[in-house]
């Protein structure tokens, strides 16, 4: 949506802190973290950083999924204000890409489905997908994220984190 910036400040432990601007509504603070981003099948929670430490994990099994050799890892939420009891995660064995996640709910019943495709390296170091397709299992909605032009090392300092940033972020 024409406009709208999206900023979020990743702690390693603890939830994020998260900040949404919408031209018409302007700034939105978001402490909903299981409530749906913009309408879409995302939640605002699937769009926080993916911190080693915001998770217990479980190796299942290896498994083959489109030609890739994976880890296959329940990961469970530290935080107990997750909207998730677990999350079942496809890594690669090469670059330990999440190929996929499932997303269970609070009564343990699998809710929805995030692909990821389209991988490329930056930097030839930073591995990003083009696209992240989520589908709900529950309500058969999807939502497909695709992701252009990444940008690395832009010079951007401090001062352009503030919420206030976001204003300008268009």
């Amino acid at each position: 949506m024409k406009g709208t910036a999206f900023l979020t400040f990743t702690h390693k432990a603890g939830q994020d802190d998260q900040w949404l601007f919408l031209p018409a509504l302007k700034l939105i603070s978001s402490n909903n973290k299981s409530g749906p981003f913009m309408g879409s099948a995302f939640a605002y929670e699937d769009l926080t950083s993916q911190e080693v430490e915001k998770y217990t994990y479980k190796h299942l099994r290896d498994e083959t999924v489109e030609n890739l050799d994976c880890f296959v890892v329940e990961r469970t939420p530290v935080d107990p204000k997750s909207g998730y009891t677990k999350q079942i995660v496809w890594y690669d064995k090469q670059e330990y890409r999440i190929q996929k996640i499932e997303f269970y709910d609070r009564k343990a019943d699998l809710l929805k489905t995030l692909t990821y495709s389209g991988y490329r390296r930056y930097l030839d170091r930073y591995w990003r997908a083009d696209e992240m397709f989520m589908q709900n299992q529950q309500t058969g909605k999807n939502t497909k994220l695709d992701w252009k032009e990444y940008l690395f090392q832009t010079g951007l300092g401090e001062r352009d984190f503030y919420r206030n940033s976001l204003k300008r972020a268009r």
